[in-house]
């Protein structure tokens, strides 16, 4: 269903009965960190390790899913109750990738199913998607990082070859970065959303937007405004690549 603008801000939270979204806190991992002098041996032979697997760059959906769900290479496995992949059109012409799972997302195992998630549903109606159609969601990370805290670099380096998969294996026509996170792990490179936004960069051939976080939008009203921007600019970039 193609919506008009006020529609659109309306959604967005842009319209003259826009009202502040409370975000729960974020809830604390303080009683699933394993203890500090807990053994590690113990818990890492009872999980297969990736190597004996094929690598990623070789793995069909359900080796990769298989592997992830499986994976100690970074810190992060300590305190996830599960990895997320992500959701959607394994044939999607639109790929988002954010940051990293929240604790709804770490408890239910899909991305973007919280508050910011609500947000990034009504971004993708604004411009004529819905999630599972056409559309594919990731993150650069698959575990929760603690607190929901910015992922790390090595975290994000551990992770980029199972995203790198996911992008072979969909082969979108459009990756949308929702956040600097996302945007520095496609894109390998110091990325300030400010200067990045409003451009088209590519990854591999195929052409990849910077855009804001949902979860930022949450916070930070006033840059709603250009967000709407961001999704015209994606719309634009997508009906011209189809010819239209």
């Amino acid at each position: 269903m193609t919506m008009n603008r006020e529609q659109v801000l309306h959604e967005m939270g842009l319209g003259p009965v826009w009202k502040l979204r409370v975000t729960p806190a974020a809830t604390t991992v303080e009683d699933l960190a394993a203890p500090a002098t807990a053994p590690a041996e113990p818990r890492r032979e009872t999980v297969p390790a990736i190597a004996a697997a094929a690598p990623p760059g070789a793995m069909d959906w359900d080796e990769l899913a298989a592997a992830v769900a499986a994976c100690r290479q970074c810190r992060l496995c300590e305190a996830r109750k599960q990895a997320v992949l992500g959701v959607g059109d394994i044939n999607a012409d639109w790929l988002f990738v954010g940051e990293g799972p929240g604790a709804e997302e770490d408890q239910r195992g899909e991305p973007f199913v919280g508050q910011a998630g609500k947000l990034l549903d009504n971004m993708l109606a604004a411009i004529g998607l819905k999630r599972g159609t056409d559309v594919y969601i990731a993150n650069a990370v698959k575990c929760r990082p603690p607190e929901n805290r910015t992922p790390a670099a090595d975290e994000a380096a551990a992770c980029r070859p199972y995203l790198e998969r996911q992008i072979e294996l969909i082969r979108p026509k459009l990756i949308v970065a929702l956040g600097r996170p996302a945007a520095q792990t496609l894109l390998q490179t110091e990325v300030k959303i400010a200067s990045a936004r409003g451009k088209l960069h590519d990854y591999h051939g195929i052409q990849l937007i910077v855009t804001y976080h949902p979860a930022y939008l949450l916070r930070t009203l006033l840059d709603k405004a250009k967000a709407w921007e961001d999704l015209c600019f994606m719309r634009r970039t997508m009906k011209a690549q189809k010819g239209g």
